[in-house]
């Protein structure tokens, strides 16, 4: 053979050798590839967990507040003249399509005062009070010849969105040192549903 032959062929057992090579590290950089992703999906996973913990969670400090707003409820709306002396926990009503949960009812012969009880209380969280008060004769028939006042209790609300709840005629209770108090100043004109 020839000088030039035995160069071809010599480059040609590189060329072999350096794509065997290359398909290795292309096996490496998929494995790897595949390990990050298997991490991934762990991080997802552990990520949805904590989501679904941090969920229960939240619910539960809404049953707390709930545990804590029911006893004083009665006595705060007496302080504000408003003669109620029931208290009723976690009321639902579903009709057809539509539904709704009150956190707590506090009633008389002719005034309920429905409570949403929340951790962190938002605007959205007013918003969607609102909804339920109109609706809540409708699907709650008991209490239609009664008229229905609204209020939001929570262990943190910032100020803008107890102003806003103010603003749209809703009571705001909120812990004030070791106890819990309606926020509203007085003259307060809560709107009645």
């Amino acid at each position: 053979m020839s000088a030039v032959a035995d160069d071809i062929w010599a480059i040609l057992r590189e060329l072999a050798q350096s794509q065997k090579e290359t398909d290795r590290k292309f096996q490496d950089t998929d494995k790897k590839f595949q390990d990050t992703d298997k991490k991934f999906q762990d991080t997802d996973r552990k990520i949805k967990e904590v989501t679904a913990s941090i969920g229960r969670l939240g619910n539960r400090l809404g049953d707390f507040i709930e545990d804590a707003v029911r006893p004083a409820a009665v006595r705060l709306f007496q302080k504000r003249g408003i003669d109620v002396h029931e208290v009723h926990q976690s009321v639902s009503s579903q009709r057809g399509n539509e539904g709704i949960e009150i956190d707590l009812l506090v009633v008389n012969n002719s005034e309920i005062v429905a409570i949403e009880c929340k951790s962190n209380l938002s605007v959205d969280d007013v918003n969607e009070h609102l909804v339920r008060l109109a609706k809540l004769k409708k699907l709650l028939p008991a209490y239609a010849d009664k008229q229905v006042i609204g209020a939001v209790a929570s262990m943190v609300i910032e100020d803008n969105v107890a102003q806003y709840a103010y603003r749209k005629g809703l009571y705001v209770i909120g812990q004030s040192g070791d106890h819990l108090e309606i926020r509203n100043i007085e003259p307060f004109d809560a709107t009645v549903w």
